[in-house]
C-alpha cells in the first residue's frame, strides 16, 4: 500500500522569524528610510533618541519603544501608500537583504509540503510582499487602520516573545497538533523555539549560532 507522504507532511508547521533570521539585518528601519526619504527619516528619528536611551536604561520596554517608533512614522499615513512602498522596497532590496541559505531553507520546507509561515514582530503590512514572493504565509505585528489611514497604533500586541506562540495558535490551533520546526535569532523568539520539536537558533549565521546556542535555556522555558 502506498503511503501518502504529502498528507503526512501537512502535519508539519515550519515557522521562520524574519529580521536577522532569513534576512541579513533588520528590515523595518531601512524600510522607513526608503519610504520617507533620508531627510524626513532623519528629522523624525530625533524624536526617538530619548525613548531609545530609556530603553537601554530599562526604563522603557522594547514593546513601548516599538510603539513610539510606529507612532512617530506611521500616524496619519495612507495604508495603500505604505503597501505600495513595501512592494517597491521588497523589489529593490530583496537581493541585498535576504540570506541565500535562508531562502533555500524556506523553499525546502515549502517543497516538503509543510505549512510554512513567517512569524515576525515587524509590521505585517511591510512584510507582506516578502511573504508573497516566498510563497508562504505571514504573521506579523498588525497596525491599526481607520478609514484607510494608519492611526500610529498597534492593533493587538507586538508579535514577539509569548505573543508569537499566541498568534501561531490563533492561526493554526494548538501547536501540539503539529510537528513544529522554528527558526529564530533573538530573545523575542525564545518562546516560539521552546514550543518546537526542532528549534534552530541562528541557523544561517555561519556557524556562530551553533557555538553559542541557548537552546538548552530556551527549552527550560517549557518546564
Amino acid at each position: 500500500m502506498m503511503v501518502d507522504n504529502t498528507a503526512e507532511a501537512r502535519h508539519f508547521l515550519s515557522v521562520f522569524d524574519f529580521d536577522g533570521t532569513i534576512t541579513k539585518r533588520d528590515s523595518f528601519i531601512p524600510f522607513l528610510r526608503f519610504a520617507f526619504g533620508k531627510r524626513v527619516f532623519a528629522r523624525r528619528l530625533v524624536k526617538l533618541v530619548i525613548p531609545t536611551l530609556k530603553c537601554i536604561g530599562r526604563r522603557v520596554t522594547r514593546d513601548e519603544l516599538k510603539e513610539v517608533l510606529i507612532q512617530t512614522y506611521m500616524t496619519g499615513v495612507d495604508a495603500k501608500w505604505v503597501e505600495k512602498k513595501a512592494s517597491e522596497f521588497c523589489e529593490k532590496y530583496w537581493t541585498r537583504l535576504m540570506r541565500p541559505s535562508g531562502l533555500i531553507a524556506v523553499a525546502t520546507q515549502v517543497n516538503s509540503g509543510a505549512i510554512v509561515t513567517i512569524c515576525s514582530a515587524s509590521p505585517a503590512i511591510v512584510l507582506k510582499p516578502f511573504a508573497d514572493k516566498l510563497g508562504i504565509r505571514l504573521i506579523g505585528t498588525n497596525l491599526e487602520i481607520k478609514d484607510g489611514i494608519l492611526t500610529g497604533r498597534i492593533s493587538g500586541h507586538n508579535c514577539r516573545c509569548a505573543q508569537k506562540v499566541a498568534r501561531l495558535e490563533a492561526e493554526y490551533g494548538p501547536l501540539a497538533s503539529y510537528h513544529l520546526r522554528a527558526w529564530g535569532d533573538t530573545r523575542g523568539d525564545y518562546e516560539m523555539l521552546a514550543a518546537a520539536q526542532e528549534p534552530y537558533w541562528r541557523h544561517f549565521h555561519n556557524g556562530g549560532g551553533k557555538r553559542h546556542s541557548p537552546i538548552a535555556k530556551i527549552k527550560g522555558i517549557q518546564k
